[in-house]
C-alpha cells in the first residue's frame, strides 16, 4: 500500500483516523499498531511474521541490554538483526559474486525485498545503542515498542526515527486542530510532489534509461538524468512529507528528513540536507565511534570512506551503488583535505554548478541497472553526440516540459519564502486555498492516471 493511492487517502487513513480519535488514549497505540500491521502486510502478506520475529527479538534485547550492560549482548542484538536484513537484502548478491569470482554455481531462491526492512532494522539497531548507551531506557510495554518499529507513517522509506525522539510521545501526546491542520497541509504538499512532480519525471526517466545507453544521444542522457533528479527528490522528499503530517496527524513529531539539498554549494552539505536521518544514523553510529575528526588525519579519512562505503551497500546489493558511495566519500574526503578552501573562495555559481554536476553524475550510478550500464551511460552524457536534439527536444518539452520546469522552481525555496511574507489571517485564508485547491487536483490525478511508482520500496 502507498501514501499516494486512492485507497489509501480515501478509505485506509480516514478509518484509522475515526477509530483512533474515538478512543480513549490507552487504546490510542494499539489501534495504531494494528493498522501499522495491516498497513505492512498489504504487500507481502507473508512478511508480516518477519517484522513480529524482529520486535520480539529487539524487545528482549533491549531488557537484557539494559539489565546486563554487556557490550557482548549488544553485538549480539545488532548482529540478529543484520542477519535478517542481509540474508533478505544481500544474499543474492553475494552468491552471485561468489559465482563469479571461483567459477562456482551456487544457487539461491530469488527473495522479494521485505518492505523497509532497512528503515525497520535502522530504528531497531538505534535502539539497542541507545539502551546500551543509557540515552534512553529500555521499553517495558511490548505495544509501545511494536508500534515503534512498525508505525506506518514511517516505516516503509523513514525519515529514520530514533526511539529516544519519541519515546516520551509514546507515553503521551498533544492532539490539537491546529497540529491536525499542519498535518495535512504537510501531507497534502507531500502527496503533491510525489503525484504532480515525481510521477511525470519518474515516466520520463524510465523512458529513457529503458533504452540501451549506447544507443542514447547525448541530449536523451541529459534529458534522462535531469528527469531522474527531480523524480528521486520529490518522490523521496514528498514521502517523507507525507510521513511528517501523518505523524502530525497522530500526535507524532517526526524528525525532517530533507531541507532543500539541490541548492548547496558542497558535496559536505548536501548530504547535510539530503535524507538528513540517516545521515545522521552513520555520524552517531559509526564516524563518531571510529572517531570521528578527532583523530589523525589518516584515520578520518579511512572514517569516511567506511561511512560512504556502508552507505552504498545500504542502499542496495549491486556494485553500482557501492560505486555511488565510494564517489560521494572521494568528493566528501577532496573537499576536505584538497579544494575545500579554494571550492568557499570560489563564486557562488561556481559552487553551485560543482554540486549540481556532482549530484547528476552520481544519480546516474544511482538508477543504472548496473554498473556496465551506468559507465556506457555517462560516456554519452559527455560524448557530444547530438542527433536529433530538434525533433527530441520538441518532443520531451510538449510531453514534459512544464512538469520539469515546476520541478525545478519547487526544489528552490521559494514556496516557504512566500508564505513568510503573508500575516496573520491572510495567510491562513489563501494557504488554506491553496491545500484544498491542490488536495482536489491531486484526486483528479490519482483517479486518471495508473503509473505510480516509488522508489525507495526497493531500499
Amino acid at each position: 500500500m502507498v501514501f499516494s493511492s486512492l485507497f489509501f487517502v480515501f478509505l485506509f487513513l480516514p478509518t484509522v483516523l475515526l477509530l483512533y480519535f474515538i478512543f480513549p488514549f490507552k487504546l490510542k497505540n494499539l489501534i495504531l499498531l494494528g493498522f501499522s500491521l495491516v498497513f505492512y502486510a498489504w504487500g507481502e502478506p507473508i512478511y508480516i511474521f518477519l517484522m513480529l520475529i524482529s520486535i520480539v527479538i529487539n524487545y528482549s534485547m533491549g531488557l537484557w541490554i539494559e539489565k546486563k550492560h554487556s557490550l557482548i549482548i549488544l553485538w549480539i542484538g545488532i548482529l540478529l538483526n543484520l542477519s535478517i536484513f542481509g540474508y533478505y537484502k544481500y544474499s543474492g548478491f553475494i552468491i552471485e559474486n561468489i559465482n563469479g569470482l571461483f567459477h562456482t554455481s551456487f544457487e539461491i531462491a530469488e527473495l522479494p525485498l521485505p518492505i523497509g526492512i532497512s528503515f525497520y532494522t535502522f530504528q531497531a539497531i538505534s535502539y539497542l545503542i541507545d539502551v546500551y548507551r543509557k540515552d534512553t531506557e529500555a521499553q517495558k510495554n511490548l505495544i509501545n515498542l511494536s508500534l515503534y518499529i512498525s508505525l506506518f507513517p514511517q516505516l516503509v522509506a523513514g525519515p529514520i526515527v530514533r526511539y529516544k525522539e519519541i519515546n516520551e510521545q509514546l507515553k503521551y501526546r498533544v492532539h490539537t486542530m491546529d497540529g491536525f491542520y499542519e498535518g495535512f497541509k504537510i501531507f497534502t504538499l507531500g502527496l503533491g510532489k510525489k503525484v504532480i512532480i515525481a510521477n511525470q519525471m519518474g515516466l520520463l526517466a524510465d523512458t529513457i534509461f529503458d533504452q540501451p545507453a549506447t544507443e542514447l544521444t547525448t541530449f536523451l542522457t541529459w534529458i534522462g538524468i535531469i528527469a531522474y533528479t527531480l523524480q528521486i527528490y520529490f518522490d523521496f522528499s514528498g514521502y517523507s512529507e507525507m510521513a511528517l503530517g501523518l505523524g502530525k496527524m497522530f500526535g507524532f513529531q517526526f524528525p525532517r528528513n530533507f531541507n532543500y539539498p539541490y541548492i548547496s554549494k558542497t558535496v559536505g552539505e548536501f548530504w547535510r540536507r539530503w535524507h538528513m536521518t540517516l545521515g545522521n544514523f552513520f555520524r552517531d553510529y559509526i564516524y563518531i565511534p571510529l572517531g570521528g575528526s578527532r583523530v589523525q588525519p589518516i584515520k578520518i579519512y579511512r572514517n569516511l570512506f567506511i561511512v560512504w562505503l556502508l552507505t552504498g551497500v545500504w542502499h542496495g546489493a549491486s556494485w553500482n551503488f557501492i560505486v555511488w558511495g565510494l564517489f560521494y566519500g572521494v568528493l566528501i574526503a577532496l573537499e576536505r583535505g584538497i579544494f575545500g578552501r579554494a571550492l568557499k573562495a570560489a563564486p557562488s555559481f561556481i559552487q553551485h554548478s560543482y554540486v549540481v554536476l556532482a549530484f547528476i553524475i552520481g544519480w546516474v550510478f544511482f538508477r543504472s541497472p548496473d554498473l556496465t550500464y551506468a559507465i556506457d551511460y555517462l560516456q554519452k552524457m559527455f560524448s557530444f553526440d547530438f542527433r536529433f536534439v530538434a525533433i527530441d527536444a520538441e518532443y520531451y518539452w510538449k510531453q514534459f516540459g512544464l512538469y520539469m520546469v515546476i520541478g525545478i522552481v519547487a526544489s528552490l525555496p521559494i514556496y516557504p519564502k512566500l508564505m513568510n511574507l503573508l500575516k496573520g489571517t491572510k495567510r491562513v485564508l489563501i494557504e488554506s486555498a491553496y491545500i484544498l485547491l491542490l488536495f482536489g487536483f491531486i484526486t483528479i490525478i490519482l483517479m486518471t492516471s495508473s503509473y505510480n511508482p516509488f522508489i525507495y520500496f526497493k531500499f
